[in-house]
């Protein structure tokens, strides 16, 4: 069957503000927008409370008692407001940090001295003591291409100053114009928080970056979808203007008659992903738990009864299951520890196989995955990038879901 380029849709369910990419009728990607005050991505001057060195941690004041956790390993970095920086920190320091992992139960918000600005192509941040200038492509992209990108001399000149890395987005561009046009107007606006920064009163917000429907927009690879629909006119008019600068199809849905989650499925869509079975179209299905530690994935053969070719048939359902699992972990948005314990095969071969396959499936996640290997009790070991919190947990004060 062809596959189509997919849509996302920007809706309202059950009064939150949801953003999903949809394909083939599948949810790839899914995030719920919460509008907070201290949201990830912004820069703040914050005030160090206080420092713990046994856990290798200040304690960042944003504000209001709102405390984060920045690592000491980030130290030596940290851009001071009120002293001459020496490589320390003091309680009482006022300092640059941006917000880098949202709170989490009783853990709170994590910050970094690594300030950083992401575009749909480019990525601007703070060199780090000790890294070398260049500017540096996604290994996703081909290495003629990576090497153009490299030698461009608009893009060498602001990695100079920052460090600029090129993402996987831009090899969709025929014309180097808008990455350069995004990077010049990232590292202008880098340049204005370092300078305004250090004159601004402590707890002043430097930075709020792009309303978070645009972040998840320009986190999705463009060659997944072929438009932004909306069926909220004040969504549309803010999504407008990113839209026809980066040449993005941007449509209003406006049927009051049948809405455009209805459209969608997207009530049915979204249940499959709570759900903990999972079915595929060979009959066999998954059993995905999570747990506090780490997430457990069980491929079951279902209605499948052995035969001659039951290795073979064994192989095919646990690809088949491979492709079911890096879809749903990316759309629950499921990181940490994962073991799959995938339908036991005596050929190693095709066990070493499989893993390979996974790992290559994997690369399609915009979120770092990684494969690692097969334990001798025959279960695949991944690991995926805590970005933020599971669609689980973003939908459980939700109704109805």
């Amino acid at each position: 069957m062809t596959t189509h380029k997919g849509k996302i849709l920007v809706i309202r369910h059950h009064e939150k503000l949801l953003a999903l990419l949809l394909r083939d009728n599948q949810i790839l990607s899914a995030q719920v927008m919460e509008e907070i005050k201290h949201a990830v991505g912004h820069i703040h001057v914050g005030k160090v409370q206080s420092i713990s060195e046994n856990i290798g941690a200040a304690f960042i004041d944003l504000g209001g008692g709102y405390l984060t956790f920045l690592p000491l390993a980030e130290v030596s970095q940290a851009r001071l407001t009120n002293r001459r920086p020496d490589g320390s920190l003091k309680v009482g320091d006022e300092l640059l940090v941006q917000i880098s992992k949202e709170p989490i139960k009783t853990k709170l918000a994590g910050v970094t001295t690594r300030l950083s600005l992401a575009g749909q192509y480019s990525v601007v941040s703070l060199r780090g003591k000790g890294r070398a200038s260049g500017v540096q492509v996604s290994s996703k992209l081909d290495g003629a291409a990576r090497l153009r990108l490299q030698n461009t001399e608009a893009l060498t000149e602001i990695a100079e100053r920052y460090r600029l890395i090129v993402r996987t987005n831009a090899s969709g561009l025929t014309d180097t114009a808008p990455l350069i046009q995004e990077a010049r107007e990232l590292s202008a606006v880098m340049d204005r928080i370092l300078e305004t920064g250090p004159y601004r009163t402590c707890y002043s917000c430097l930075y709020e970056g792009k309303p978070n429907y645009i972040t998840f927009i320009e986190n999705a690879y463009r060659s997944e979808y072929d438009e932004v629909i909306t069926d909220l006119p004040e969504i549309y008019d803010g999504l407008f203007a990113y839209c026809a600068q980066s040449g993005i199809p941007l449509r209003l849905y406006e049927d009051a008659l049948l809405p455009l989650y209805k459209l969608y499925s997207t009530e049915a869509r979204l249940q499959e992903l709570m759900d903990k079975k999972v079915w595929l179209k060979s009959g066999g299905y998954l059993v995905i738990e999570p747990t506090e530690a780490l997430i457990s994935i069980d491929v079951n053969t279902g209605k499948y009864e052995s035969g001659k070719e039951k290795e073979e048939t064994y192989y095919r359902i646990n690809k088949e299951a491979a492709k079911m699992i890096a879809i749903h972990l990316r759309a629950r948005n499921l990181s940490g520890m994962i073991l799959i314990d995938f339908i036991n095969m005596k050929d190693r071969k095709r066990e070493q196989e499989l893993l390979q396959y996974m790992q290559e499936l994997l690369k399609q996640d915009p979120v770092p995955a990684r494969a690692h290997d097969m334990t001798p009790l025959g279960l695949m070991e991944l690991t995926r990038k805590k970005t933020a919190p599971s669609l689980a947990r973003q939908l459980s004060s939700q109704k109805g879901v």
